[in-house]
């Protein structure tokens, strides 16, 4: 009937039309996505094939108009959807209703451990994107943590392959099942922002596979993801946005991805290499060469007019371009073609409720010496010091800036949740100077004229008299802090912050450090102060997640997703790698000398007096007793599996979330390994005297290194243990099995 009736409209237009119509071809949807496809393909000229592979705008790709083949347009995340720019500039366009809810940084939700919560937030993120009607969400980002001083580990999932693998999953689920495709980034070992367009990263492939690449390809084989984005570093001579090996050879023919390489903005350098190498859509390129006047701009990007002329003298067929018009092709039949497609949603409460949610679950309690919760009871009066206490987060940091409705700072979400009993004061304390769009915040301006002195002396005098000092610092988006482009200087606290929480302990032990950071920070008073929390970019209702925290109405449940060093020079990337590598002519040689010793396979293996807080790490306000794990086999062979199980039991008075991790460790190999690593965890939620039977199931998968001498996976007969804890150090019970190999 649906035929008949497209026939019957179809005719109708011919003949008010004038004998001319152009029927989109998405209005007939029952045949599949690749018979439409090809159908689509073989309708389009060698001129709208060209237009299709790269920009017409800073943010979208353009369709066929003549075929209903709508424009590509793709929006930055992946902590919320971005304000709308202006068409040829990244510049805010001013629209009045385009804000969103800015969601916690990757980094908190990694410190979840918590598939259910990166569901959610893929889901939630998904539905403001598809409401925004966008094609592409930028996100997420899934580079290894290698160097406390990357300025974009905030967007990132950790240092370790398989937490992030696990997350990255259901991220991706909940963001496509809405008709919008993930963008999986930056691939791959973009793993610091200083020269990040001229490192020249060299690595074994011993550790490319085993810690940079499992996140991806988990995001392709298992989320079955629909784009990929390319780094802009290079990779043994060749930049990574057209990389034969990493895109030909690894993600088109070795994990079968169909879906598109888009190119980081500005990562493309040349026109034979791109048509070559799996680049599919080409944006922002910036070449000294091109006209400046954006209406011609796009027509001179190396994947346009370029690569049109190799066409048409004969050094290039069609195949290339085919593959790649294709994808995109089977791209918009899966995204803005899908009759099916939901409608989205947009600042909603459940997207309120997701935020808040993640940043609770994601917030960590590093150390607690009895202080907290805080107890309102016989409490007069609190001290809120720092900046960070009413500074704008989603503000700043590059590209994952964001324009968002609501953002209930720390101090103000203290202020809503004590009663008038209690006298909340604030002193600044300190102050930085790069404010990057984070100027006024809940009524407090961060323009200041008081000197460093004057604030920290303000502080020093009003924590005299409170019974609680709750101490705001960290990091920030501005530049050489958490930012895009930019690499810290240091470890250490700016804004002489160190100095101010000595000088605050001499006059108040109550002191409470919350560090707002997306890294790793040096803390020279951590034997001092009696309580140290890491509280990430917690997005919209961060301030209401940490007073919820504090004041002990949620229980902190979150684990580091990697590990705290002691100092810089412990770090294994500054110890024994190469940071920010040696010039050589136009680029930088980075050599990843520390090769698959990476966090904390580096500080158990070599240096276990070099970490400060270990990877998985949390602490909660109950205990949690394990059991003695057991297993239901001795020996495994190649095609058997062991489960082991561990019951866990919430001894304390309130009820609370643990994380139980399981890791493991070959005794004996022919390649070094590390003392152990992650494959399992299960997160679980007990009332004060409830248990739970926690059971894992390993393979010989679980068991297997990468042999770059063979460039094979392999599990070698032998001797394995299985360490169960709650943190990578904090081990609570181990058991051995004897893998047969047959």
């Amino acid at each position: 009937m649906r035929r008949i009736e497209f026939f019957l409209i179809a005719v109708f237009l011919l003949f008010v039309c004038g004998g001319y119509i152009s029927i989109p071809i998405y209005l007939d949807d029952t045949r599949g996505i690749e018979e439409r496809v090809e159908d689509a393909l073989n309708r389009m000229t060698l001129q709208e094939k060209i237009a299709m592979v790269h920009a017409q705008s800073s943010f979208s790709s353009p369709g066929v108009k003549r075929l209903g083949i709508p424009e590509i347009w793709t929006t930055d995340g992946p902590h919320g959807i971005r304000a709308e720019l202006f068409w040829g500039n990244f510049k805010e366009a001013g629209w009045g209703n385009d804000s969103c809810v800015a969601f916690p940084a990757l980094t908190a939700l990694a410190a979840t451990w918590n598939r259910e919560m990166a569901y959610i937030y893929g889901k939630s993120i998904g539905e403001e994107a598809r409401y925004r009607n966008k094609t592409i969400l930028l996100g997420p980002g899934v580079n290894i943590y290698r160097t406390p001083l990357n300025g974009r580990n905030f967007e990132y999932m950790g240092e370790d392959p398989f937490l992030a693998s696990e997350l990255v999953v259901p991220y991706v689920r909940g963001v496509q099942q809405n008709g919008v495709a993930a963008c999986v980034k930056h691939y791959a070992l973009n793993n610091n922002e200083k020269n990040r367009h001229t490192t020249n990263v060299i690595v074994d492939d011993r550790a490319l596979n085993e810690i940079y690449l499992p996140a991806f390809k988990a995001a392709v084989t298992k989320g079955k993801v629909w784009s990929i984005m390319g780094a802009y570093n290079l990779f043994q001579g060749q930049h990574c946005s057209h990389h034969h090996r990493l895109l030909n050879q690894i993600l088109k023919q070795d994990w079968g991805f169909d879906g598109v390489v888009v190119s980081d903005w500005g990562a493309t350098h040349d026109s034979d290499e791109a048509i070559r190498n799996g680049l599919d859509l080409e944006f922002d390129t910036k070449d000294s060469k091109m006209p400046k006047l954006s209406a011609v701009k796009y027509d001179n990007y190396f994947l346009a007019h370029d690569y049109l002329n190799k066409i048409q003298q004969g050094k290039y067929g069609t195949e290339e371009l085919d593959d790649k018009v294709r994808r995109i092709l089977r791209l918009s039949f899966r995204t803005n073609m899908n009759r099916a497609r939901p409608y989205g949603s947009m600042l909603s409460k459940e997207h309120y409720d997701a935020a808040q949610q993640i940043a609770e679950e994601g917030f960590v309690l590093l150390k607690n010496e009895g202080i907290l919760p805080i107890s309102r009871e016989n409490v007069k009066r609190i001290l809120v010091v720092g900046e960070n206490a009413v500074r704008m987060m989603t503000a700043g940091g590059g590209s994952s800036a964001l324009k968002a409705q609501i953002e209930v700072t720390p101090l103000q979400g203290i202020m809503e949740l004590v009663d008038e009993s209690i006298d909340v004061c604030f002193a600044r304390g300190y102050k930085t100077e790069d404010y990057e769009g984070a100027k006024v915040m809940a009524g407090y301006s961060l323009e200041e004229t008081r000197s460093d002195e004057e604030l920290a002396r303000e502080a020093v005098d009003l924590a005299k008299n409170a019974d609680y000092v709750l101490f705001f610092g960290g990091l920030n988006k501005a530049k050489k802090q958490d930012c895009e482009g930019h690499d810290r200087l240091t470890m250490s606290l700016p804004a002489n912050q160190d100095a101010l929480i000595d000088s605050l302990l001499q006059v108040n032990k109550h002191l409470i450090f919350v560090n707002i950071s997306g890294n790793a920070v040096a803390m020279p008073w951590v034997g001092r102060v009696p309580a140290i929390c890491q509280a990430w970019y917690l997005g919209s209702k961060a301030g209401t997640a940490i007073a919820r925290i504090l004041f002990g109405e949620v229980n902190p449940s979150g684990k580091l997703p990697f590990s705290f060093p002691v100092s810089l020079d412990r770090s294994p990337a500054h110890v024994k790698g190469d940071y920010p590598g040696t010039k050589k002519g136009n680029v930088w040689d980075m050599v990843y000398r520390e090769g698959i010793f990476v966090g904390y396979r580096w500080f158990d293996t070599f240096d276990k007096n070099g970490v400060l807080f270990p990877f998985g790490h949390g602490l909660s306000y109950t205990k949690f007793m394990y059991e003695k794990p057991s297993i239901d086999r001795q020996k495994m062979g190649a095609e058997e599996c062991v489960k082991i199980s561990v019951l866990v039991k919430n001894i304390g008075m309130v009820a609370g979330k643990e994380v139980v991790q399981l890791y493991v460790g070959d005794k004996k190999s022919s390649l070094p390994r590390p003392v152990k690593e992650l494959k399992a965890f299960q997160k679980v939620d007990l009332a004060p005297g409830e248990s739970e039977l926690v059971t894992f199931v390993l393979d010989r998968n679980d068991l297997s290194f990468f042999n770059d001498r063979i460039q094979k996976w392999v599990a070698e007969p032998g001797e394995f243990e299985l360490f169960i804890g709650s943190s990578s150090v904090d081990i609570r019970g181990k058991v051995k099995i004897v893998y047969t190999g047959k």
